[in-house]
């Protein structure tokens, strides 16, 4: 069976103690509760470091530079209705203070315990990645 192909970006995004920002997924959206890399859809005519900075302003009110956003990795994952792929990158400088925008909460974590977080099913190899599974 075909399914849509989603093309989303997403950041870890690093703070000074070597913590990766994750955001919780508010009610009322697909997912909610789970705990996912900031980021989200690339429109039509963006490519994915133009829209990861786009992102990035909407939903936790930071500047970044796309020269600051650096490739690391991909989830490619189906779903029951689409199939998603995911750019992944590391971010590590940014302007402003993290203020969540859409009610999302909000933690700084340590690599190794981003298991500890209920994720997406494409999240889940990114966490591999990134803890060094």
């Amino acid at each position: 069976m075909t399914r849509p192909l989603l093309l989303v970006v997403a950041v870890a995004l690093y703070n000074a103690k070597g913590e990766i920002l994750l955001a919780q997924r508010p009610e009322g959206k697909s997912m909610a509760g789970l705990w996912e890399f900031p980021g989200g859809k690339v429109e039509p005519g963006e490519t994915p470091t133009r829209a990861l900075v786009r992102e990035l302003q909407e939903e936790l009110s930071i500047m970044v530079d796309e020269a600051d956003l650096i490739p690391i990795t991909f989830a490619s994952h189906d779903y029951p209705k689409f199939h998603l792929l995911m750019p992944l990158f590391r971010c590590r400088a940014w302007a402003g203070d993290v203020i969540p925008a859409e009610g999302q909460s909000v933690a700084w974590v340590a690599p190794s315990s981003l298991h500890d977080y209920p994720a997406p099913a494409a999240d889940i190899p990114l966490f591999d990645v990134l803890s060094g599974k």
